[in-house]
């Protein structure tokens, strides 16, 4: 492995050392297990830094508004003769694959129907309840997240195609910090807070697959029983399928797994469409985007100050930020690899808009369909939600609609192949990361990453389960939101570099 960088060696011991914490048993360390440390923690950062997770991620979409409408909309991630890589279809598909797929499949149905029971505000099951879970589902998975990982993106990519810089966190900070300290101790401790990051937002995900799917066959196949050994199974399973499909490399079965997965969600989607409440749902669709974007100014900002319980904020708003910023490493960079050729304004306009519409869109089939169920029909979805988990909510509602079993069987389906999707995208930016940007990095690199992505996820829903997943990806966000930070002023200043160059050219022809 003569590619790899101290990146690599330092990343790998400290993931390590964390699954070995996280398996000895909680009263060999009572005061110092992994579980009680990382809940203080997470308490800590989200009762004291809600509101900068809060305002970064709404800068962060301010920055990515800005760029649209600025002078340097036009610049290419590439050289000016680069054509992008990929048509547009495949481009989208890979890009929602990486960034949304097993979490989208897990809340689609699930998170709607919590916010319906339990609103931020106002009274539960309600017209009006249904209208605020619709329209803070589609603004926890809308702009603010993609405009997070458009940001990294388009800084890695800049970077990399138009300054041939190395593909790595580290050298997007070279304007602001300098080359010395990008290529010293400095640049290290930045890659490595990335490769942290990326480890526990992605084994974030991979738990909740591993929980939607053993949920659901437990929901669906009588006698079988919910158990941490199913999960592991299971783990286990898309483990050796992910790795196998990690050696093919990017341009088979990442590519044709991610056409796979819009392939499934997409006929999904459309059979319960058009077999559910086909007017309720489209109704749904345009009356929450008009009300999402006419309130998103009020939602990006809201805080709780004059109110004692916060959980609500929390444990939704300021988890998700949290998790979009812990999955901004690994999203970004894998967007940056198949977005090369691209204009800036171009770039930013298909990552927020493609996938906030079609997000919105899954949203209102899933999480509308069970609305209609518990609002219309008198179906109580909910209380499998609550006593077994949001694991279920999916199947649950699918037990309602025509060919239900049939539908719950592509629904796992589904979730396995962005399982392996996400897995594998994982495992090649873990890659690159640790290789000095190699765009191709070994397989003996990414086999050594899936196994401590699989190690990770393990761990984590043996220590708590969701919370857990929670839990570790609000504490590894908070570090890297600063680094992000940095990249936004970073780019900025390169951006204005290249306009004064552009201009002096002008001038002297």
């Amino acid at each position: 492995m003569k590619q790899v960088t101290k990146v690599f060696y330092i990343s790998v011991v400290v993931a390590f050392l964390f699954i070995i914490w996280g398996v000895i048993p909680e009263d060999t360390l009572p005061t110092w297990n992994l579980s009680n440390v990382t809940g203080q923690v997470q308490s800590f950062l989200t009762e004291k830094f809600g509101w900068f997770y809060l305002l970064s991620a709404t800068g962060f979409l301010g920055f990515a508004i800005f760029l649209v409408f600025s002078k340097y909309g036009n610049i290419k991630l590439g050289k000016p003769d680069d054509e992008p890589e990929y048509p547009y279809i495949t481009w989208f598909a890979m890009l929602f694959s990486a960034g949304m797929g097993i979490g989208l499949v897990f809340w689609g149905t699930a998170e709607p129907i919590q916010h319906f029971h339990s609103p931020p505000f106002g009274d539960s099951t309600t017209d009006e309840a249904a209208k605020v879970a619709m329209r803070y589902s589609f603004f926890h998975w809308g702009l603010h997240p993609w405009a997070i990982y458009a940001v990294i993106a388009l800084a890695l990519a800049y970077f990399k195609f138009r300054k041939n810089a190395p593909g790595v966190v580290s050298a997007a900070l070279t304007p602001l910090i300098g080359e010395e300290r990008v290529k010293g101790p400095i640049g290290t401790g930045i890659d490595f807070i990335a490769v942290f990051a990326t480890i526990f937002g992605v084994a974030t995900s991979l738990g909740l697959g591993a929980l939607q799917i053993s949920g659901g066959l437990a929901f669906i196949v009588p006698g079988l029983d919910d158990s941490f050994l199913l999960q592991l199974s299971i783990i286990g399973i898309v483990t050796v399928l992910f790795m196998i499909s990690a050696m093919t490399g990017l341009n088979k079965g990442i590519k044709y797994l991610s056409n796979t997965n819009i392939v499934l969600a997409i006929g999904l989607m459309l059979f319960l469409l058009f077999a559910g409440p086909t007017n309720f749902i489209m109704d749904l669709f345009t009356t929450t985007f008009g009300s999402y974007v006419g309130n998103l100014p009020d939602m990006s900002f809201r805080l709780t100050p004059f109110s004692d319980d916060s959980s609500w904020v929390q444990g939704w708003t300021i988890f998700y930020w949290a998790w979009w910023i812990s999955w901004a490493p690994f999203v970004g960079t894998f967007i940056a690899r198949v977005s090369k050729g691209r204009t800036i304004r171009e770039f930013i306009l298909g990552v927020l808009l493609v996938p906030t519409i079609f997000g919105g869109l899954w949203f209102s089939v899933f999480g509308g369909t069970a609305i209609s169920l518990e609002y219309f029909d008198g179906v109580d979805i909910f209380s499998d939600v609550n006593n077994i988990g949001e694991e279920v909510a999916l199947f649950s509602m699918l037990q309602h609609v025509p060919l239900g079993i049939i539908m719950s069987i592509i629904g796992l389906t589904l979730i396995s192949t962005f399982f392996i999707t996400s897995a594998d995208s994982a495992t090649f930016v873990l890659g690159m990361q640790t290789t000095g940007g190699s765009l191709n990095p070994r397989n003996q690199v990414k086999f050594v990453w899936g196994i401590i992505q699989a190690g990770t996820a393990s761990v984590l829903l043996w220590q708590g389960g969701l919370g857990a997943l929670q839990t570790a990806a609000i504490i590894s966000a908070f570090p890297f939101t600063f680094i992000m930070i940095a990249m936004c002023f970073s780019l900025y200043k390169a951006f204005k570099d290249e306009s004064k160059t552009i201009n002096l050219k002008k001038k002297r022809n």
